[in-house]
């Protein structure tokens, strides 16, 4: 879903990136997590450590705004973008931050 949505803000010519970030130690998975598709995968690494750092709950978007500053989380179980409301609620909760 979040590939659409980046369809979806492509189509309407926003300068938005969605991009996944794999938690470290799990790079076993990063083939079938890529396969068929096109959003980039970034891989978290123990000198990184991203996931720790940011307190990352499984499936959690983090939006950031131009100046690369988190501004909001999203979190995908609780938030099913197969839902119209929750997919609205994120995309154009992207759309306003690329606004402002």
């Amino acid at each position: 879903m979040l590939q659409e949505i980046q369809n979806d803000v492509d189509a309407d010519g926003y300068p938005i990136q969605i991009l996944g970030v794999n938690e470290a130690g799990f790079e076993a998975g990063n083939e079938d997590m890529s396969e068929n598709r096109t959003l980039p995968l970034l891989q978290d690494t123990d000198d990184v450590n991203v996931w720790e750092l940011w307190e990352v709950a499984y499936r959690d978007v983090y939006v950031m705004d131009k100046e690369g500053t988190v501004r909001f989380r999203f979190n995908l179980t609780v938030h099913d973008l197969s839902k119209p409301e929750n997919y609205d609620a994120l995309s154009n909760a992207l759309i306003e931050l690329e606004q402002e």
